[in-house]
């Protein structure tokens, strides 16, 4: 596996693909329609302007096995050194450690970044993204009770949360 900062141009149909099949096939993203090319390139000059990475896992063969990202937790000041990341894995290659792999890649970025906590939303029906978070120091947070509905179910969407000893010197404003 190689490690990858993901480009739009070099793994935007494979995020692209990755989230479609989470949206129709999972709770992880509580949407109900396949995102776009357009909805991509958003996404991507929205990861740009906020300088938030998009790192990825190649295969041998240069396909994308999975990525991740954070972005912003709440849109007001005072919550700039938190952030709420993803973290998505091709279906073909769950089960491998690409998720724990990158979510220390993720860590190690908000780290150097001086963000102070990161956040995941979690269905709370995701035992295998809940016991992952658990293993790398995140506790839960608390539990909206049915957040979303989705597959003719109520989801309740957990929030886990790992806090960091960065910034050294966190300032108002």
């Amino acid at each position: 596996m190689q490690a990858v900062q993901c480009t739009r141009e070099r793994h935007g149909d494979a995020i692209l693909d990755i989230f479609n099949d989470a949206i129709l096939h999972s709770t992880a993203l509580y949407d109900y329609k396949p995102r776009t090319a357009q909805n991509m390139a958003d996404w991507f000059a929205a990861k740009a302007r906020g300088n938030f990475p998009v790192l990825g896992l190649e295969n041998e063969d240069g396909s994308l096995a999975g990525f991740g990202s954070y972005g912003t937790f709440r849109a007001w000041p005072a919550y700039k050194y938190t952030v709420e990341h993803s973290v998505y894995v091709h279906p073909s290659q769950r089960g491998r450690g690409i998720g724990l792999a990158l979510m220390q890649q993720l860590i190690a970025a908000a780290r150097e970044q001086q963000y102070h906590v990161l956040i995941g939303g979690i269905d709370m029906e995701n035992q295998a993204s809940i016991a992952l978070h658990t293993r790398l120091g995140f506790v839960h947070a608390g539990t909206i009770r049915q957040a979303g509905f989705k597959f003719g179910r109520w989801l309740d969407l957990g929030f886990y949360q790992l806090t960091l000893d960065t910034p050294l010197q966190p300032v108002d404003g």
